[in-house]
């Protein structure tokens, strides 16, 4: 095989044994890599009903064929599992050169059952893996980890590993890789807790094998001529500002989540936003394996109270921890940023976590005694002191810790839980741009927008702009911007540079530079409709899991602060998201009943009529 590297790990963590397997070329084939080849092993090794922190939950770290190679991007990997969180399925994806190290070192994916009595951890040196004893590492944050499994397995090795946070089976707990990048939505760190399995350690140096090296090669080196070229005069705004800069363009449009998502303006948004991070605390950009757009933020913490330093934050830490919290000291939302690193755990969820008992607290709904101390919108302290305190799981910590929606619920306002799914949102309002709302309350995760994120062509003009206002023509294009992002994430791919270099600028959204590399790398001889199909096979299957696990219509849905409360100010002002409109076109066009239910034809169309 070429492109993949044909080979999985299947790990028994009970019996705690570890061995290989071929991977089928035409499974490969069929679902790709990376999302693809995840849902295709948990469909086959677990029931959608088991409970999520069970030893009957697996867990599947995998590559995508365009991983490790000098594709740019070409970086990512998926960590796919039933969530903790949402009870649905998760998959979690990451970049920096774990992913690379670890499809280096030999293996397309490595699958996780069963449970570990003991601490362990996956130690994988150039094709070799063993289980070792890890309970020494237990109770060490990610960094002490990564330091500690370095200096007793190489120093060239790569790390991905949970903090206190998974240990303690927070229910958004992430798995950080390489100290600072996360795998942070849907609680995989706390699935990694739950097994007893602290890390994985990879050493990898070989090589991917290409089917047409000298083809594979041109275009890569033609798409990095093209990149250089199209930031000849200043480079790219990513690499200057980090993510942090999109900040300017939600606040323009009036979807910044401010207050628990109460507006869509905030105030002091210009103190939090990336040209902000930049000029304060930026020490370097910071580049992932084959990337050439370096948005990666290496900054460092001199105010008092606040000292620190490490990667980030990102824009959703900024919203989450930021505008959504009433917080604009920066300082302490980088802060804040640093410890969900160091701990484990998922910025998103924790701050508009946090965010949502500041709501509660300010309704007088949470007794003193519950909380210890006032919690109010604004407070810069809080969401430091709670972030740690939800990693340990202590006081008021223990009730954060699982997560917004079980939080509203205990305090008997659920309504003010921004979920879909039992998810926190991104950064974005979807009363403000209709495709999101869509977006976040039909993505298998929960609301996620890195399922489809319709921000690109909402508000950023990537690869078109299109009224964020208006439903028209979103259901067709959520449906197949879902489709693309399912191909990126199966291929290991980045998405920030593959929509800017990768996908057709035309209303008819193909992946037609996609296409080029993979078949170059693969040899799969892939037609642009095949390509595509793809895409949708991943979705769909996807889709089946979460009906098996009880998943329907009724779950596609929003907050009624959404649907049912006009956005108060700024260009949205007045709208709400009508999702309900665009919910069964959305169905139709998948060839989905109207309980969101894939139909047999349309099963058997994508080649899944075994999961009928």
């Amino acid at each position: 095989m070429n492109g993949w590297r044909g080979k999985l790990l299947r790990v028994d963590l009970g019996k705690g044994t570890v061995g290989e397997e071929l991977l089928d070329p035409r499974v490969a084939r069929t679902f790709l890599g990376g999302r693809g080849l995840g849902i295709h092993y948990l469909m086959q090794d677990v029931d959608p009903g088991c409970d999520p922190l069970g030893p009957d939950n697996a867990l599947i770290m995998s590559t995508g064929p365009l991983t490790g190679t000098n594709a740019p991007t070409g970086a990512r990997y998926m960590i796919t599992t039933k969530s903790p969180l949402t009870h649905a399925i998760t998959c979690a994806n990451s970049g920096g050169h774990f992913p690379a190290a670890l499809k280096k070192a030999g293996y397309d994916a490595v699958i996780f059952t069963g449970r570990s009595t003991e601490p362990v951890y996956l130690w994988i040196r150039e094709g070799r893996a063993e289980l070792r004893g890890a309970a020494h590492l237990w109770g060490k944050t990610t960094h002490e980890t990564d330091d500690a499994l370095r200096a007793e397995t190489d120093p060239k090795a790569r790390t991905a590993c949970i903090g206190p946070a998974g240990e303690r089976r927070v229910r958004f707990a992430s798995v950080m890789n390489d100290r600072d990048r996360a795998a942070g939505r849907g609680g995989v760190g706390a699935v990694l807790g739950a097994k007893n399995l602290k890390a994985v350690a990879v050493l990898g140096r070989g090589r991917v094998p290409l089917d047409d090296e000298p083809g594979f090669k041109g275009l890569v080196a033609e798409l990095r001529r093209k990149f250089r070229e199209a930031f000849k005069d200043e480079p790219p705004p990513l690499r200057t500002y980090g993510t942090a800069v999109t900040a300017a363009a939600t606040q323009n449009y009036g979807v910044l989540p401010t207050r628990n998502f109460q507006t869509g303006a905030f105030e002091g948004w210009d103190r939090i936003d990336g040209h902000a991070l930049t000029r304060k605390f930026l020490q370097k950009a910071k580049a992932c394996f084959s990337c050439p757009i370096a948005c990666g933020r290496v900054t460092r913490v001199d105010e008092p109270g606040f000292k620190g330093q490490g990667e980030g934050p990102e824009y959703e830490t900024i919203y989450a921890f930021g505008s959504n919290c009433g917080v604009d000291n920066l300082a302490a939302v980088t802060k804040a940023n640093y410890l969900c690193n160091e701990l484990g755990l998922d910025t998103m969820s924790m701050g508009a976590t946090i965010a949502c008992a500041m709501e509660l607290s300010e309704l007088g709904l949470i007794p003193p005694s519950d909380l210890n101390r006032s919690l109010k919108f604004g407070d810069a302290r809080a969401i430091v002191e709670l972030t740690r305190l939800t990693a340990a799981r202590e006081g008021f910590g223990n009730v954060l810790a699982e997560g917004s929606l079980r939080l509203a619920e205990r305090y008997g306002r659920p309504d003010l839980a921004m979920v879909s799914k039992g998810m926190e949102f991104a950064g974005y309002d979807p009363r403000g741009e209709q495709g999101m709302g869509l977006a976040y309350a039909t993505s298998p995760i929960g609301a996620s927008h890195m399922r489809a994120d319709p921000a690109y062509i909402e508000l950023l003009g990537v690869p078109m702009l299109i009224d964020p206002l208006s439903r028209e023509g979103k259901a067709q294009l959520i449906k197949d911007w879902q489709d693309i992002f399912c191909l990126i994430d199966a291929a290991g791919l980045c998405v920030f540079y593959t929509i800017r270099n990768l996908v057709t600028p035309t209303r008819d959204i193909r992946p037609r530079g996609m296409l080029d590399l993979l078949n170059a790398a693969t040899g799969a001889g892939y037609t642009l409709d095949e390509l595509c199909q793809t895409g949708e096979r991943i979705f769909n299957a996807e889709r089946v899991f979460l009906n098996r696990a009880g998943f329907d219509r009724t779950q596609d849905a929003l907050p009624p602060r959404i649907t049912s409360e006009p956005m108060p100010e700024g260009p949205a002002a007045g709208m709400v998201c009508h999702l309900e409109e665009m919910l069964d076109e959305y169905y139709a066009l998948r060839g989905w009943d109207r309980h969101g239910v894939p139909s047999p034809d349309k099963l058997t169309e994508l080649g899944l009529q075994n999961l009928e």
